[in-house]
């Protein structure tokens, strides 16, 4: 029986066992403790005293989280290399350089290297490989997964941006790794059987005379897939709770004999979720440390957060968990650091530490970024490709707290599409509005040409188009639901609106603006009592008029907890991506005038009094 196969004292497992059959690497791990450069950035560790009779090993684990499809250190937003205030560098040719550098000072065969997921969504090379020429397709190996096979990774956990482009694209995206993609708690709809590999147990050989080491990694993924990714799982994939189905698997790698249980999750420690109470909790990584025993180092990613170590102690055992969360995009490695004694029969963990190591302390691993130079050079050539010619310069970094005309071009397009695609139906009659959101202050048209590549800086996100109805009544709770991105300023306090926004911790991208009505956010009022004079055609909303909502799909699914929307009807849904629209839409009308869409419909106000 193979090692990820479930165990038979699990029914509902015994069936219908995971997918196998993925490459296996065997790695030979010496006896002796290895130092490591302290230019690589390498923490101290604890040391480990073997005691009378024991024989000591040590053994690092690699981990990097939320790649986002960097693959090298580009920003294809500004056609640039990658650079931002503090010096960072990104993308998976500076993790190889890192990765080779751990290996050459610890020892290849005393290392492994895993990630915790989002790999496939977050940059133009991600899009243009999944929709503009699809992988699929083509037949072509997808970048991510030739630079995941060339630096070596012994296996893969699923984050959910992984289900953005469906589960037939994934499944191609598996089938070209050398290393498992482990999900334990993504299993068919309706059952507890994993969908895919929920773990994998790599055997490091400790040196003649020893037994081996064996490693088990247990895959976990983040149960917000269900409402973010709903067209795409909504029958066939459910998410289970992290916390349960690491305390299913757990013990099952543990009756294997595994010496060391890494768990490789794409969840945030915080203990919070984004979207209520009604499904298990998103960012449950830290809570599995606390209430799962027999874990002894948890790999997190998903809130792209820099956490080089984190100790958590098991409410259960008193054992302390080391954790580690790799900053995104690549700007850091995870490494922990364990020493193993091997006495009367048995291996024990005696200490683990992790740290992370920078990016920006190497450079691109050549070998890697001639894996993917010719593709990376393909979507250098699409992004660059002009689409329309802008009247005048247009910028979204006042989009946080006025309206402008950038953004109010999303609304457009997204009206344009919309209003045609329900033309002769039954709610063609209804008003029709539209959401957006900023996404990026640093986003602009420049006057003259503009390319795929300024709209791709506008709308960042693989969103798709729907159209949904709600009431009068419903989108002013939406709004107000929306104004607690501000906090609470008084009517004489200095005007500062940067430092008004991300109340509550509310990311830009969940300050939904509507265009299509008038409204006023008072930021003087609490929250929940903002909105004010909201109209429609300048006449007052009525509680039960109804209105198409254009709304992106990571939205209308309950992406943020918006209320209403995500039980609203839905009127129009033709899976257009809204970039793709809005690229459309400049190609056709070849030129961008703030004068033919640009209306203020709404502002800031203190006590009825404008900010601005």
């Amino acid at each position: 029986m193979p090692d990820n196969a479930p165990d038979h004292d699990l029914p509902p497992l015994a069936d219908t066992p995971p997918r196998s059959g993925l490459s296996r690497r065997n790695f030979l791990v010496g006896a002796s403790a290895a130092s490591v450069l302290a230019a690589a950035g390498w923490g101290t560790a604890p040391k480990a005293v073997a005691a009378p009779g024991q024989k000591l090993v040590k053994i690092a684990i690699m981990g990097t989280s939320d790649i986002h499809a960097n693959a090298l250190n580009w920003d294809y937003y500004k056609d640039a290399a990658y650079s931002d205030s503090a010096k960072n560098a990104i993308g998976l040719a500076r993790v190889s350089s890192l990765v080779n550098q751990v290996r050459a000072d610890v020892g290849r065969e005393r290392t492994l290297l895993f990630d915790a997921g989002d790999t496939l969504q977050g940059t133009p090379l991600g899009f243009y490989f999944a929709t503009v020429d699809p992988v699929t397709t083509s037949g072509a190996i997808h970048p991510m997964a030739a630079q995941f096979n060339a630096i070596g990774y012994d296996a893969v956990a699923l984050g959910n941006h992984e289900f953005n482009y469906g589960l037939d694209f994934l499944d191609n995206w598996i089938s070209q790794l050398d290393a498992p993609a482990l999900a334990a708690n993504a299993v068919h709809a309706g059952t507890t059987v994993p969908r895919y590999e929920p773990f994998v147990i790599k055997t490091l050989h400790a040196g003649r005379g020893l037994p081996p080491i064996r490693v088990g990694v247990l895959g976990l993924t983040n149960p917000g897939i269900v409402i973010w990714d709903k067209a795409n799982v909504s029958g066939q994939v459910d998410v289970l709770d992290v916390v349960e189905s690491a305390a299913r698997w757990v013990p099952v790698m543990r009756r294997r004999g595994v010496d060391v249980v890494v768990v490789s999750v794409h969840a945030g420690d915080s203990g919070l979720s984004s979207y209520g109470s009604d499904l298990p909790v998103e960012n449950a990584s830290a809570l599995l440390a606390e209430r799962v025993p027999g874990i002894d180092v948890i790999l997190f990613g998903h809130a792209h957060n820099d956490v080089p170590q984190r100790i958590v102690t098991n409410t259960a055992t008193g054992k302390q968990v080391v954790m580690s969360e790799p900053a995104k995009w690549g700007q850091r490695l995870s490494v922990f650091d364990l020493d193993l004694a091997f006495s009367r029969g048995s291996w024990t963990v005696l200490s683990a530490s992790a740290h992370s190591v920078n990016a920006n302390t190497v450079e691109d691993d050549p070998a890697l970024v001639a894996v993917v130079q010719a593709q990376h050079d393909a979507v250098v050539a699409y992004v660059n490709t002009p689409v329309a010619t802008s009247t005048e310069t247009l910028s979204a970094a006042e989009s946080c707290w006025k309206d402008t005309a950038i953004l109010d071009y999303v609304n457009h397009v997204q009206i344009e599409t919309v209003s045609k695609a329900i033309a002769g139906s039954a709610e063609a009659s209804l008003p029709i509005i539209s959401i957006a959101a900023p996404f990026n202050r640093a986003a602009t048209f420049p006057a003259g040409q503009v390319t795929i590549r300024d709209v791709a800086g506008l709308y960042i996100y693989d969103n798709t188009l729907l159209a949904s109805v709600l009431t009068g009544a419903q989108i002013k709770d939406y709004l107000e639901y929306s104004a607690k991105y501000f906090l609470t300023v008084a009517p004489d306090a200095p005007i500062a609106p940067a430092s008004w926004t991300n109340a509550l911790n509310t990311p830009d991208y969940n300050f939904d603006q509507l265009s299509g009505v008038t409204y006023d956010i008072d930021i003087s009022q609490p929250q929940g009592s903002r909105i004010a004079n909201l109209a429609w055609a300048g006449v007052p909303v009525a509680a039960d008029q109804r209105f198409v909502v254009a709304v992106n799909n990571y939205r209308q699914s309950g992406g943020g907890g918006f209320p209403h929307i995500a039980g609203a009807p839905v009127v129009y849904n033709a899976q257009v991506a809204i970039r793709e629209a809005i690229v459309a839409y400049a190609s056709d009308t070849g030129v961008i005038d703030p004068a033919d869409f640009h209306v203020v419909n709404w502002k800031l106000v203190r006590a009825g009094t404008p900010v601005f």
